[in-house]
């Protein structure tokens, strides 16, 4: 009951862990299908790249989540655009692309944000506010988590394959490949600004990759790994949020943190390729 204790006695610990479970079910898929696709910095990429955007919402009106949530929207829809169409023609490739462009929108963004806020405001928009969490937030993340699942489970057949064999879905079907891309991309810029109302734009993307990431050691079929990353964030979100109310710990980062605590734990003890299951298994092999 001790852990329970802050979600049973306080709406505002309960609004945040509601926000991070739905985070949890919608952002933590599309980090594994990032790392299928080799595209783990693209997300880290696009979450500065909704900066620019949520700042001009904030210049325009002030700390709203509407005016911040479809400016960060169109900010990381064009990055996400200009990089692929630059990455296409020319011979730079993407990531290096995403690189150029997303550098140049955190610090666009950052200064938009200092030329009218105060050192709080900045710190609230690079990092969030989850315990401020209020039920406009919840709605929004909540609603795009489950238009994420939806759309999700519509294109999942043909996701799997452009990552798995790329050739063979072009050869199937011309457009389905770029289709399949786009509508990728925007389900990660769309959670990402979800990310964005709740852990800021540089702690979003940590709940989406790291549990992403550590699931690869705890299942090698791709269903029994989404649902190993969800319930990795889940316990990330739970633990984070318990360790920041008991010690007095900023919630987004604590929750971030506990993640890539998780992951490390997965790294070492993993029973699909952790360090010390895969060195056990090498002791046995050789008494034996």
């Amino acid at each position: 009951m001790t852990l329970l204790h802050p979600f049973i006695e306080f709406g505002f610990m309960r609004r945040a862990l509601v926000a991070c479970i739905a985070l949890s079910f919608s952002a933590t898929p599309l980090g594994v299908f990032l790392l299928l696709r080799r595209m783990s910095l693209v997300g880290d990429a696009l979450s500065h790249a909704v900066l620019p955007g949520a700042a001009i919402g904030y210049l325009i009106s002030g700390l709203s989540l509407v005016a911040m949530g479809i400016g960060g929207i169109v900010a990381g829809l064009s990055v996400a655009l200009l990089s692929g169409a630059v990455s296409r023609y020319t011979p730079l490739r993407e990531d290096a692309s995403f690189a150029g462009f997303y550098l140049g929108s955190l610090a666009l963004g950052v200064t938009l944000v200092s030329l009218r806020g105060s050192s709080v405001d900045l710190l609230h928009v690079l990092f969030g506010s989850l315990l401020a969490v209020d039920t406009p937030s919840i709605l929004l993340v909540s609603g795009i988590a489950s238009i994420t699942l939806l759309v999700l489970a519509l294109i999942y057949r043909p996701l799997v394959i452009d990552a798995f064999d790329p050739t063979f879905l072009r050869a199937q079907n011309c457009w389905a490949a770029p289709l399949v891309h786009a509508i990728f991309l925007v389900l990660v810029v769309t959670n990402l600004v979800a990310g964005f109302q709740v852990l800021g734009t540089l702690m979003c993307v940590g709940l989406m990759m790291l549990p992403a990431a550590a699931s690869r050691f705890w299942h090698r079929e791709l269903p029994g790994t989404i649902a190993a990353a969800m319930i990795l964030a889940l316990i990330a979100s739970f633990g984070g949020l318990t360790a920041s109310f008991y010690l007095a710990l900023p919630a987004g980062p604590a929750v971030v943190l506990c993640a890539a605590l998780l992951f490390f734990i997965s790294i070492l003890a993993g029973p699909c390729g952790g360090i010390l299951r895969a060195r056990s298994f090498t002791v046995g092999k050789e008494k034996v």
